[in-house]
């Protein structure tokens, strides 16, 4: 028989189990994705839910690289920013609510990629400075009006900063530096586009499939 310690130790280790099944990411369903197999893609300007009046341009200019390198054709981001300016458009949260057939007629692309970002900028927290980027993104299809896919993806300068001693006052001290120096480098710009990377780059888990212009086309 089990002793009261091993129950209680085999109660919690069940608990730690079942936490963590919980909290496994689902698996994409990509097969609306699979049909529709899109070849092009225009990125609609970024809806900014951040405090920072910036953000939408960090994000923006930085999403054709991932999706180019994953076998998308891209529709010129100035071309489609002039575009909409010219029928009267510049408020991101009103092109992303204009019908997806008119999208389809004036751009000939096959999906549109809506951005929404939720964080950007530098935070000063007493002990330490960090800079996040944070995204989620759709990819509807142009023909259909589908949902293809749709991801979400954060980039931290903590994930490379160390602590590197010297007491309290050393580490008030590089809270402040790592401070003054985001502040002017726009080092959200860098984690924007490392955000950019990790959230449109084909390959990755539930991220985007290859498009036709990629030697894995067909194959992930």
């Amino acid at each position: 028989m089990m002793t009261g310690k091993f129950k209680v130790a085999a109660a919690l280790l069940l608990a730690l189990l079942a936490s963590g099944c919980a909290t496994q990411q689902k698996p994409h369903d990509y097969t609306e994705f699979r049909a529709a197999r899109p070849a092009s893609i225009l990125v609609l300007p970024p809806v900014n839910s951040s405090s920072e009046v910036i953000a939408p341009y960090g994000m923006l200019s930085q999403a054709t690289l991932p999706l180019a390198e994953s076998g998308y054709y891209v529709i010129p981001v100035a071309l489609a920013a002039e575009t909409f300016r010219q029928n009267g458009l510049d408020n991101a949260p009103e092109i992303h609510q204009l019908p997806v057939q008119k999208l389809r007629q004036i751009f000939g692309a096959d999906a549109a990629l809506y951005i929404d970002v939720t964080t950007y900028g530098t935070a000063y927290q007493v002990i330490k400075s960090e800079t996040v980027v944070s995204a989620d993104a759709k990819l509807i299809d142009l023909r259909s009006g589908k949902l293809l896919w749709e991801g979400s993806a954060t980039a931290s300068s903590a994930e490379q900063q160390q602590n590197s001693g010297g007491g309290l006052v050393g580490i008030l001290l590089s809270a402040v530096l790592n401070q003054i120096i985001s502040t002017s480098t726009d080092a959200s710009y860098k984690m924007a586009g490392l955000t950019s990377a990790r959230l449109l780059r084909a390959g990755g888990q539930n991220g985007l499939l290859h498009g036709p212009r990629s030697p894995q086309y067909q194959k992930d």
